[in-house]
C-alpha cells in the first residue's frame, strides 16, 4: 500500500529496498518506470492532472527529498526514509554492473549525456553504456526508436519534470527498455557539471538551501516547499 500525500502515492521503502526492486522490474517482462518527486513535483501534480496520473502510474514512486518525509510525518503516515533518486540510481547502476545490464543516459544540454556516460563507464566496470541523447528534441518517436535499436535495458529519463514523467508513460514502452527512472537533474552530476551538496548538508536535509546558495535562480522554484507545506497542514486539519 502506497502513502498518500495530496494525492501522490509514495511507496514505503528503505533506500536497499528501492534498489532491490528496481534490480528485479530490470528482470520482469514489460516496460516499467520509476519516479522520484519532491514537494515541488508534488505540487505540480496537484495542478496537473496529467502529471498526477503519470507520477501514480509508475511502478515505484520514491520520495526525493527531506520535504516529503516531513510531510509524511505531519499526515501521521511517517515513510521510512528518504530515497533521492540520484543515490538510487547509484545503487541501481551497482547491480546492473554486476549483471552486464545495459544503460542509456536521456536529458540535459548536449554532450552531457556523453560525459557522464564516459564517468559511469569508469566508475562502474561491468555496466554497458547503450547509448546516449540530449534532452534537446522536438520529435519523441525517433528518440524512443534510438532507444529500442541500442538493446538499452534501461533508461536514465532527465528531461524535468513533469515532462520526464510524461514521456516515460507514454514513450517508455516503445523505447524497448525494461525499466526507465525519471531522474532531474542526475545527468549534469554524474558528468561532474553540477556539484551535489556535501553529505553534511544532505545528512541534515539542508540540500536544497545548499542548492539554493550556489543557485539563487532556483529561489522561484524552492518557493514550492513552503507552500507544499502549507498544503499540507490543510490536508492534517482535514483529517
Amino acid at each position: 500500500m502506497r502513502i498518500d500525500v495530496l494525492g501522490v502515492g509514495f511507496d514505503d521503502l528503505t533506500m536497499a529496498e528501492a534498489v532491490a526492486a528496481g534490480a528485479r522490474l530490470l528482470t520482469e517482462e514489460g516496460c516499467h518506470y520509476v519516479v522520484t518527486p519532491n514537494p515541488e513535483i508534488v505540487e505540480v501534480c496537484r495542478e496537473n492532472p496529467a502529471a498526477m496520473r503519470a507520477v501514480n502510474g509508475a511502478d515505484l514512486v520514491l520520495p526525493d527529498g527531506i520535504g516529503i518525509i516531513k510531510g509524511t510525518a505531519m499526515l501521521g503516515t511517517p515513510l521510512k526514509e528518504k530515497t533521492p533518486g540520484i543515490e538510487f540510481a547509484a545503487g541501481l547502476m551497482g547491480e546492473m554492473a554486476k549483471e552486464g545490464k545495459s544503460l542509456y543516459l536521456l536529458g540535459a544540454k548536449p554532450g552531457v549525456a556523453e560525459q557522464a556516460a564516459e564517468r559511469l563507464a569508469a566508475q562502474y566496470p561491468g555496466l554497458k553504456i547503450a547509448g546516449t541523447h540530449d534532452g534537446y528534441f522536438k520529435d519523441d518517436a525517433p528518440v524512443a526508436e534510438a532507444i529500442r535499436q541500442s538493446g538499452a535495458d534501461c533508461v536514465f529519463v532527465c528531461l524535468g519534470a513533469p515532462k520526464q514523467e510524461l514521456w516515460m508513460a507514454k514513450w517508455g514502452p516503445e523505447t524497448g527498455a525494461h525499466l526507465l527512472c525519471g531522474l532531474g537533474g542526475s545527468l549534469d552530476v554524474f558528468a561532474g557539471v553540477v556539484e551535489r551538496a556535501p553529505k553534511f548538508w544532505s545528512d541534515h536535509g539542508l540540500e536544497w538551501f545548499y542548492r539554493l546558495c550556489r543557485e539563487p535562480k532556483r529561489i522561484g522554484r524552492m518557493m514550492k516547499l513552503p507552500l507544499f507545506l502549507v498544503h499540507v497542514r490543510k490536508e492534517k486539519r482535514k483529517k
